[in-house]
């Protein structure tokens, strides 16, 4: 498997690479298909050189879904050591899920009258995250511990749209370790995002491309 470190406001040492290189190995035991490991390390000082941490992100691509994990920490290796127990978390959950598919196969099916699933545990977005999903409302939570400064850092990531069904996108949100998952549904066209709900629960959010009427248009 191909390793490769990069360094975002921090060098790269010998000793840190070395210790990549050890703890890949545990990472293409548990991902045999994996081809590429791809280890991003970022130094972050606050303004008021109150701390300094280093996040280390780690990316698994091969043949299969991309597996991310990320873990920040003062010290880098162990922000390196938190990551990987995260991807390899990831790693093993993903295999449990693919044995449980062939021994227990999923049934999910879909009323095209209704729009129901059945067959997987997912639970409807309610009314008020459809609202605020449509009004672009999103709450910005402050840090008690810094009132004087609040910037805030909006990350942009663009990726190429992918169709799915809502059971792979509930699987690729698994390994990608995040809270929700942006896909085209496949069976209805509709851009959507399936999110974690509490415990194994999951919701699914899906907009209809509609043209507004003329009046609106006009108006």
């Amino acid at each position: 498997m191909e390793t490769s470190i990069i360094g975002v406001g921090v060098s790269v040492s010998d000793r840190f690479r070395t210790v990549v290189e050890d703890k890949s190995v545990r990472i293409e035991n548990l991902a045999p298909r994996a081809q590429r490991l791809d280890v991003k390390v970022t130094h972050r000082a606050y303004h008021n050189g109150s701390r300094e941490d280093e996040t280390v992100e780690l990316t698994v691509t091969g043949k299969g879904p991309v597996v991310r994990a990320e873990a920040t920490d003062s010290d880098k290796f162990v922000a390196l050591d938190l990551a990987v127990d995260k991807l390899a978390e990831q790693l093993r959950r993903a295999k449990d899920k693919r044995v449980d598919a062939r021994n227990h196969p999923r049934g999910a099916k879909l009323d095209k009258n209704s729009g129901s699933l059945s067959g997987i545990d997912v639970q409807p977005a309610s009314v008020d995250v459809l609202r605020a999903v449509a009004t672009g409302e999103v709450p910005i939570v402050g840090d008690d511990a810094e009132e004087d400064y609040t910037p805030v850092v909006i990350r942009t990531k663009n990726f190429d749209a992918e169709w799915m069904t809502v059971e792979e996108a509930v699987d690729r949100m698994e390994l990608v370790g995040h809270d929700f998952f942006l896909f085209i549904d496949a069976r209805t066209d509709h851009p959507s995002v399936v999110y974690r709900r509490k415990g194994w629960d999951y919701g699914v959010i899906s907009l209809s491309a509609s043209a507004p009427p003329a009046a609106e248009l006009a108006s």
